[in-house]
């Protein structure tokens, strides 16, 4: 495992050049961000310990480690990543080493680090889903659904795995002789996975476009998408502001006394819970037929609260 100041390197040099997109930038610029980056860290100048030849070597490493190719431009004598390498989830991966980092630093130390107890299980069938999907290899497992108790034996085509809300979803076909369906599993749910040596020719489908307009993993097949316009309370609007719920927020109103924002998605389950959980702090301003819904929705709640 690299040490701190490597793991703040390859982070540091990652988050320059994705900001820095097409430009680039010089080896003279990137060093110089960053000995401002450890000035902000307060990490001693002698600790920086970055040479040409350190970078070159922190080049390599986030190509090998993280699949992320930082090309050179002879022509004007920069470094830069091109463009299609560049998205959340190498993000993801790089913050989620420095949290293993801070992690080993602390590890044996009380009070310094909390973390969510509430933890979904299953990842350990991460890297054997990953096999099967990329080498397109037909799957078996056993599958217990939450409200039967019960295991069931499926067989499947495994084509994705999606997050959401610290729990992990495999996206799958079953082989049932019926149509192609994609269905999401819990990984938590999960036991006796077996991956077969029979392959399947995958369906030409583009899975992120798929939920382009869901919420969570349900996939409003049945359902039209809308153009949702949420109200908050300016104070929570911030939270919604630095957190979007989705990837096609786009803000209306910012203000002292409200954060409006609209989204398109399909109103989806998922979607309906996440409204309720914020209380009061949220309205539905259209469409009319979502917020009628909830109203009675929070009606039917209310029941439960009576004597």
């Amino acid at each position: 495992m690299a040490k701190k100041e490597q793991m703040l390197r390859l982070k540091f040099i990652e988050e320059f050049l994705r900001r820095r997109k097409d430009k680039g930038a010089s080896y003279e610029e990137i060093n110089d961000y960053l000995e401002r980056k450890y000035e902000e860290k307060s990490i001693k100048p002698d600790d920086l310990k970055f040479t040409k030849r350190t970078f070159l070597r922190d080049k390599e490493a986030i190509k090998m480690v993280f699949g992320i190719d930082i090309i050179y431009r002879r022509s004007s004598n920069t470094y830069a990543i091109e463009y299609d390498e560049i998205d959340e989830y190498h993000e993801d991966v790089f913050d989620n080493l420095l949290l293993v980092e801070a992690y080993r630093e602390v590890k044996g130390k009380k009070n310094v680090m909390f973390f969510e107890q509430r933890k979904s299980r299953g990842l350990h069938w991460l890297n054997g889903l990953v096999h099967a999907i990329t080498h397109q290899k037909i799957i078996s497992l056993n599958y217990t659904k939450f409200w039967e108790g019960v295991s069931h034996k499926k067989t499947m085509e495994p084509y994705a795995l999606k997050e959401f809300r610290n729990r992990w979803y495999l996206l799958a076909n079953e082989k049932d002789g019926k149509d192609f369906f994609l269905k999401t599993f819990g990984l938590d749910r999960i036991s006796d996975l077996e991956i077969s040596n029979s392959t399947f020719t995958p369906e030409k489908i583009d899975i992120e476009n798929y939920f382009k307009h869901s919420f969570g993993i349900i996939y409003g097949d049945n359902e039209q998408i809308e153009e949702i316009v949420l109200s908050f309370d300016a104070e929570q609007g911030q939270y919604i502001k630095t957190l979007p719920m989705h990837h096609s927020q786009i803000i209306l109103i910012d203000n002292e006394q409200e954060f409006r924002i609209q989204l398109t998605i399909f109103p989806t389950y998922d979607f309906e819970r996440e409204l309720l959980s914020h209380g009061e702090r949220v309205k539905v301003i259209s469409p009319k037929s979502l917020r009628e819904h909830l109203n009675n929705e929070v009606k039917n709640m209310l029941k439960n609260y009576k004597n």
